[in-house]
């Protein structure tokens, strides 16, 4: 099959599955997730020949239910990043429109399932990098709760905000993947939900006004709140976390420039700094669960722009609204909601409690088929 996206690193096209719930499901995995006998690297160059010796255990939750493991996909050095430009193995491109991101760190798993590579694909989410790419490729991700998914066989990012999800072009096979590599809960939701307002993000105008679309096809009209802290001092401060994590986890290893700079921030930040870091990031945590406890749940848009050309440098605030859900340790599903005039996907998403993630796939198939808004890729763009 071909792949003009660079989604797949390696590809077993006589790859095969079994019986099971997942029985002739295709999945491709991210490149930071062990496979028995297929590279392990992380997208970082230095690891370029490294092979996996055994499956991490989500591969093997995926193949004793059926799916045929279909081959590695690409993916931001080291998972640290949200837009797939990889220095060693190169870019993928967004399926929508060549030449632009598809977002990241899971690039290559957003690009392969909206390509049609594979039925839904595995990706990992520490601030938001399964969901950023689900809405640059318009299509669905589902970020597990921490401590619902192992993290046996990961190369981490940070094992605080680390999860495993997979990606799919619609929610039932979103939903199938999920309940395989993840632990379900069965309560529902309650209440008519709560959006962000004053939370210091720059939306493109876009994606604002389609959020309002969104907003008003609930069934009840949500609640309006706001948090302590501008979302894009929370994210830093998660990512002070990210990089302090990944600076002393990956010394000694030659990484690119790039990624380099990233792992000073951590290790640079003084103690006084560090601790407001923290005390931020905790007091979040606490406010989202607040919020969601209060009133079911927290939607907002999935990013505040739209895929971009990858000359372009990557939009600080990619994960200002998809943080939220890592520092809460609370499940979450972006969907798509629409597209640009220029034809570039949207996607909203969905935040609910620990416990209550067979209510937030309710929901989401609720709004899904309110808004409609899937659509496939152009093969000409």
């Amino acid at each position: 099959m071909l792949d003009p996206y660079n989604a797949f690193l390696y590809r077993n096209d006589d790859a095969s599955g079994g019986e099971g719930p997942l029985a002739g499901v295709t999945i491709g995995i991210k490149a930071n997730i062990a496979v028995n006998g297929m590279p392990y690297h992380a997208g970082i160059g230095a690891w370029e020949d490294r092979v996996a010796d055994a499956d991490a255990e989500v591969v093997t939750r995926l193949r004793e239910a059926g799916a045929a493991i279909t081959g590695i996909l690409n993916m931001e050095e080291g998972a640290l990043g949200a837009k797939t430009n990889n220095p060693h193995f190169g870019p993928t491109h967004n399926p929508h429109k060549h030449g632009y991101s598809p977002g990241g760190s899971s690039g290559g798993s957003g690009a392969a399932v909206a390509a049609g590579l594979c039925d839904a694909a595995l990706g990992t989410d520490t601030m938001g990098s399964v969901r950023i790419p689900a809405a640059h490729c318009g299509v669905y991700g589902f970020k597990p709760a921490t401590g619902k998914v192992s993290q046996d066989g990961l190369i981490p990012a940070d094992p605080s905000l680390d999860a495993i999800g997979p990606l799919a072009r619609d929610l039932d096979m979103l939903e199938r993947v999920g309940r395989v590599v993840s632990d379900f809960g069965d309560t529902d939701i309650e209440g008519a939900g709560a959006v962000l307002i004053d939370h210091g993000v720059e939306v493109q105008l876009p994606i604002a006004a389609t959020f309002e679309t969104v907003v008003a096809a609930l069934d009840h009209a949500p609640a309006k709140v706001s948090l302590r802290h501008p979302q894009s001092r929370i994210r830093f401060a998660g990512f002070i976390g990210v990089s302090k994590f990944m600076a002393a986890d990956l010394s000694g290893v030659s990484v690119s420039e790039n990624l380099a700079k990233l792992l000073t921030y951590g290790p640079k930040r003084s103690e006084k700094d560090w601790a407001q870091d923290q005390a931020i990031v905790t007091q979040a945590r606490d406010e989202v669960r607040d919020i969601v406890s209060r009133h079911g749940f927290l939607i907002m848009p999935t990013v505040p722009n739209t895929a971009f050309p990858h000359f372009e440098p990557e939009p600080a605030a990619q994960a200002d609204f998809t943080c939220l859900a890592n520092i809460a340790g609370m499940p979450a599903i972006s969907l798509p909601m629409g597209f640009t005039a220029e034809g570039l996907p949207m996607d909203v998403q969905i935040v609910a409690s620990t416990g209550a993630e067979a209510g937030l796939f309710r929901l989401a198939r609720q709004l899904d088929a309110k808004l409609g808004a899937y659509r496939a890729p152009n093969k000409g763009a």
